[in-house]
């Protein structure tokens, strides 16, 4: 790392000296310390532009396919379209990501990402009506952002002291998360006004942003000498191995599995707005589930100050996990829509707690050398997870109704992390 990049840090305030950490409210606001290490900022700046344009992408292509074709099926088949490169192209990136610099790898694979929207607004602007080349090239964006992501998560133990690493997740997460909320909103408000295809090259002028940040960033080599191989197969393979390895590691991706696909409810969501709380109008209570989760991480991101500088990072993930199986099934539980959306806004604060300690702990307890190949495995399961949730709660929802299948989802969420963890006591005893 470029040393130039820490000398301009400034000075801790006196206030936060006295007891090493900050007094009064500011204890509960948002840890921003990360953001005094210029390296860093640059990386999250990026991260706030794209976080925004990349939804409009988001919202464009489903809906153009849809204006296309007048099928939801097709819309669907899009969705596993991607699914399919995010999941190899992410184990490959990670391990690609270990074996050369950081930086050259972002800048790559974001100016791919901006290629392939520029791409998407032209044949939008011509007017090509074809899903196939749709479905390509969100296949190849897709590509694109499996290769990237790892690249950027394993960058930030980098660029931010240990201490520091669950206030930069927390930052980092807040922006996303923020992100899923006012794209669509804005996709929505713009489509009448400028057209679908202008969303587009929105998002592609917001990704030349991004990769003038990521230029300006330090060089980020292996800090040791790449095996041969390590960009391939056994490159993958071997991060496989070092996750069996490592039970706490394991432990943190079987959390997130555990919550996901047991206790994700939104493929429930229609069915609730349709069924359970249609007397508060179908797309009023629709509109409100699906925001809850989010708006909830939002919020936890902003008073993230009240756990980002906590010490066991192990019983953080545990907790969190178990508040958000609890949320959920009190959500299933709840006849009202605003105590079900209250329940999933507690349920997207706990999501967000998890988040930062899963991630804290994949940067800190890997070495370097693996931290590619975990934020690849820790793409693919957050990419995954939910998928496979629609699956089982659509199915559960059919057979024992919508209710019910989500209060037995959160319960299980429960049962099995606490099973978990007192089976294998490696998370619950890890702590930096």
């Amino acid at each position: 790392m470029d040393t130039s990049e820490s000398s301009t840090e400034p000075r801790t305030p006196k206030a936060e000296q006295d007891d090493g950490g900050p007094r009064g409210w500011r204890r509960f606001a948002m840890d921003t310390r990360p953001l005094r290490r210029p390296a860093y900022r640059r990386l999250w700046a990026s991260t706030v532009v794209t976080a925004v344009g990349s939804q409009l992408t988001a919202v464009a292509v489903p809906k153009q396919i849809y204006d296309i074709t007048g099928s939801s099926a097709w819309v669907g088949a899009a969705g596993l379209a991607g699914l399919l490169p995010l999941i190899v192209f992410a184990l490959w990136g990670g391990a690609i990501a270990d074996s050369m610099d950081r930086r050259t790898l972002l800048l790559l694979t974001n100016t791919g990402i901006a290629v392939t929207s520029l791409l998407f607004w032209v044949q939008a602007f011509v007017g090509l009506e074809s899903v196939w080349t749709l479905m390509l090239l969100l296949a190849l964006q897709q590509a694109f952002w499996g290769l990237n992501a790892p690249a950027r998560s394993a960058s930030i133990a980098r660029l931010v002291p240990a201490d520091e690493l669950p206030a930069a997740n927390a930052l980092g997460s807040t922006v996303m998360q923020t992100g899923q909320i006012a794209g669509p909103l804005l996709a929505g408000a713009l489509i009448p006004v400028i057209g679908l295809a202008e969303l587009y090259l929105i998002d592609a002028l917001a990704l030349c942003v991004t990769v003038w940040a990521v230029y300006r960033l330090p060089a980020l080599p292996p800090l040791t000498a790449a095996k041969a191989g390590s960009a391939g197969l056994r490159g993958v393979l071997e991060g496989f191995r070092y996750i069996s390895g490592h039970a706490v590691l394991l432990l943190s991706f079987l959390a997130d599995i555990v919550a996901m696909v047991l206790g994700m409810p939104r493929a429930l969501f229609p069915q609730l707005a349709s069924e359970t709380y249609a007397p508060y109008g179908e797309g009023f209570a629709l509109g409100l589930l699906f925001a809850a989760i989010p708006l909830g991480a939002v919020l936890g991101g902003l008073f993230s100050g009240t756990f980002s500088r906590a010490r066991r990072h192990g019983w953080m993930v545990i907790g969190s996990v178990v508040v958000w199986g609890l949320a959920v099934a009190g959500s299933g539980l709840s006849g009202s829509l605003w105590l079900a959306v209250a329940f999933l806004a507690l349920a997207g604060v706990a999501d967000m707690v998890s988040m930062v300690f899963r991630g804290a702990i994949l940067l800190s307890a890997a070495t370097d050398e693996m931290r590619g190949r975990m934020q690849g495995v820790f793409t693919v399961v957050v990419a995954g997870g939910p998928r496979l949730a629609d699956v089982l709660h659509g199915t559960a929802g059919s057979v024992f109704g919508p209710r019910t299948a989500v209060a037995g989802g959160g319960v299980l969420v429960v049962v099995v992390m606490l099973a978990l963890t007192a089976a294998m006591p490696a998370l619950r005893r890890y702590r930096v």
